[in-house]
């Protein structure tokens, strides 16, 4: 999680640093603490909802709809490391970016600190560790892991690691990446060496908005991926498609978006792929203490930040996005979530709840007033 004592003036070198982290204050005045208090309504609602353990009881009443929640860690006015001409300069923090920021440390600590959740690696069961020391990766050069997050820009952090790493010349090098070769990964280690390497490097990950995710993967998977649509689509196709059961000419290259969700209802979410297995499982941030997680939404400023953290040398850079990339828009995510019977969408939240609530996202809007705009 994102510590509150935190060394944001980090200078970007040649290898890793070890310096101590340092607290930040900023003075503020009585006028911006006023501005600042009109943040908390909303952010402290979903706080007590959160805590309270009533959220999916929100979620059948469509109480949620409207609910206004702070963005995810790493997101918003938060001290941003600037590069500028070789030299790194902090913005200043207002008030209320503290008042955000400590708003979601606490929601994560709420949640994670409930009976019935795993508070180490530990304590997690054999499938869940299995999968979450697979997705994360190890640098010990800079001494950092990432949990890396099918459909969250995990290819081009895939690049970044292996340029640090030394497996690759450039991030812009322009080859198809390969996402297990080169790449060292927890599971791979012995058990004093993970201990090790949990307690003393920097640990990150990025997150993104659920469904929005959700989507990606649909329409790259289904849409793109021919070995995708032949080992899930034909199936998908042949157990929710009226008629397709023994249909011998199904090549699972038109699964619609419903098919898709429906197959998601009936799927256990510790045993989902990767792409579309919800966050929290993939790398258990109730189980790993993360020092920062950053968001797909600000992914410029977190990566670059991350990136300062870690002491990368000045000249690796987060790798642009792909040209040929189909970002999902908010039209886009509109039309699907409409196109959904309310009733399998409601189905279909609680499977995610956690990735709404520990990275606080908003729920979806999908009311019939708002379906018809």
């Amino acid at each position: 999680m994102v510590p509150r004592k935190q060394d944001y003036g980090v200078k970007r070198t040649g290898g890793a640093r070890s310096s101590p982290v340092t607290n930040f204050r900023t003075t503020v005045n009585s006028g911006s603490v006023r501005r600042s208090a009109a943040v908390l309504p909303s952010v402290l609602t979903f706080l007590v909802i959160v805590a309270s353990g009533g959220l999916l009881l929100m979620i059948e009443k469509g109480m949620l709809n409207n609910m206004k929640t702070p963005p995810p860690r790493g997101y918003g006015k938060r001290l941003d490391l600037i590069r500028q001409g070789g030299k790194h300069t902090s913005a200043t923090v207002d008030v209320e970016s503290q008042i955000l920021q400590e708003i979601r440390n606490r929601t994560i600590r709420t949640i994670c600190s409930q009976k019935n959740m795993p508070h180490s690696i530990w304590s997690l069961g054999p499938l869940q560790r299995k999968t979450l020391l697979q997705h994360i990766l190890v640098n010990d050069k800079y001494r950092f892991l990432y949990c890396y997050v099918p459909k969250v820009a995990c290819s081009n952090w895939k690049r970044v690691v292996k340029v640090l790493s030394g497996a690759l010349e450039s991030v812009d090098a322009n080859i198809k990446m390969d996402h297990r070769s080169d790449l060292l990964f927890l599971s791979s280690l012995k058990l004093e060496e993970i201990r090790y390497r949990l307690k003393h490097y920097f640990k990150f990950m990025f997150v993104r908005e659920p469904m929005e995710r959700l989507l990606s993967a649909y329409r790259n998977k289904f849409g793109e991926i021919e070995s995708y649509q032949k080992k899930y689509g034909v199936e998908i196709i042949r157990r929710y498609r009226k008629g397709a059961t023994k249909d011998a000419s199904v090549t699972g290259d038109d699964v619609t978006f419903a098919e898709f969700v429906r197959y998601l209802l009936d799927e256990d979410v510790e045993r989902m792929n990767e792409h579309w297995m919800p966050v929290y499982n993939l790398c258990q941030p109730c189980a790993v203490s993360y020092d920062f997680i950053g968001s797909y939404e600000q992914l410029e400023s977190d990566a670059e930040f991350v990136l300062q953290r870690i002491g990368a040398p000045a000249h690796v850079h987060f790798p642009e996005r792909q040209t040929w990339y189909k970002p999902v828009t908010t039209e886009t995510l509109h039309y699907y979530l409409c196109s959904l019977p309310q009733r399998i969408l409601r189905e279909l939240l609680p499977k995610y709840i956690l990735d709404f609530s520990l990275f606080a996202y908003p729920l979806p809007n999908t009311t019939t007033a708002h379906c018809r705009h």
